[in-house]
């Protein structure tokens, strides 16, 4: 079987704890050749698994990409270097995996699928919301008229970055607590949401949204409440709570009503759809959580992609245009 000959950049917890674990089911289908870090002695402690010489061990991206005998990067950066990586990893003629959101600004998100479009590279963007089994499963129930037509939706994503902030998790990373970029972990996690709003009803139309300011770095907004009108009509409300998670059991978290029945989410990590009929029956839709990992890399490796940069540009516009509405 052919399989894709991968260079990594970032070691990091991106790397150990999200594509680390899927590549290691998709050893028929790729194979790492080389791998970079700044910190080269992450790169040494993650090449073990692989089997790695230290000869292809890097701490420039820059001299790892003139290996020839690389077809594919996995950039895993931080959001301040995904523009900067990727447009070395296009220009030296390597295809890209790339983080999203695709670069800090729209400009250089633009910038990346120009020079993409020149150079011939394959990419995706390694949006795991679109590869969720819980979004194929919620897709699929409103494409086939289970609950009618849709009216309208709620969001409601509680982030808790400021526990996140003090444990071992993506919160405690200087990066993500002081950004260098707009919107801070609004930019960072709600492109998923955006992500996730524009898969299941398709382009937002418009926009208005309000918020409460807050003396903090890693975001200037308590919350974020907006109301979206997407194309077909459907109108839903999204917010955004950057302190702290739901407390109440169950959360609100995705709940999407039609026209004969709803559509209940809890949580990305909940393992089950929950549909609910207005003839009394209902139904639960069973799902893994956190395979979206595993099913981008591999959508991939099959080409077809999903999760393309232009996709990724859409989520990031979402997410500016409510950031324009605030003032930002």
């Amino acid at each position: 079987m052919y399989k894709i000959r991968l260079g990594v950049i970032g070691t990091g917890m991106a790397w150990e704890r999200l594509h680390r674990p899927a590549l290691e089911q998709l050893r028929e289908q790729y194979k790492i050749v080389a791998m970079c870090d700044a910190d080269i002695e992450k790169v040494r402690a993650a090449a073990v698994p692989w089997g790695l010489d230290p000869e292809r061990f890097y701490d420039d991206h820059r001299e790892m990409l003139r290996r020839e005998e690389i077809d594919a990067v996995d950039v895993l950066v931080p959001i301040a270097e995904n523009y900067d990586v990727a447009k070395d990893v296009i220009r030296a003629g390597k295809n890209l995996i790339a983080e999203k959101p695709l670069a800090a600004t729209l400009e250089g998100a633009r910038e990346l699928i120009a020079l993409k479009n020149r150079h011939g590279t394959k990419m995706m963007v390694a949006e795991n919301f679109r590869y969720d089994e819980f979004s194929a499963i919620i897709k699929e129930i409103i494409t086939n008229g289970q609950i009618g037509e849709v009216a309208y939706f709620i969001l409601n994503t509680g982030a808790d970055f400021e526990k996140d902030m003090t444990e071992n998790t993506f919160g405690a990373k200087e990066w993500r607590q002081h950004p260098d970029f707009a919107g801070g972990i609004f930019l960072d996690g709600g492109v998923h949401d955006m992500a996730l709003m524009r898969y299941l009803f398709g382009e937002a139309r418009a926009v208005r949204a309000l918020a409460a300011k807050q003396g903090k770095d890693y975001c200037p907004y308590r919350n974020i409440n907006a109301v979206i009108q997407f194309a077909g009509g459907i109108i839903g409300s999204y917010n955004y709570w950057s302190p702290a998670a739901e407390l109440s059991k169950p959360p609100v978290g995705l709940r999407i009503f039609g026209s004969l029945g709803e559509i209940v989410l809890e949580s990305k990590d909940c393992g089950v759809v929950q549909v609910y009929l207005k003839d009394g029956s209902s139904e639960q839709k069973r799902f893994t959580p956190d395979r979206g990992f595993y099913n981008e890399l591999l959508n991939f490796y099959h080409g077809n992609i999903v999760s393309t940069p232009e996709k990724e540009l859409g989520d990031m516009e979402l997410v500016f245009r409510i950031l324009e509405e605030l003032g930002e």
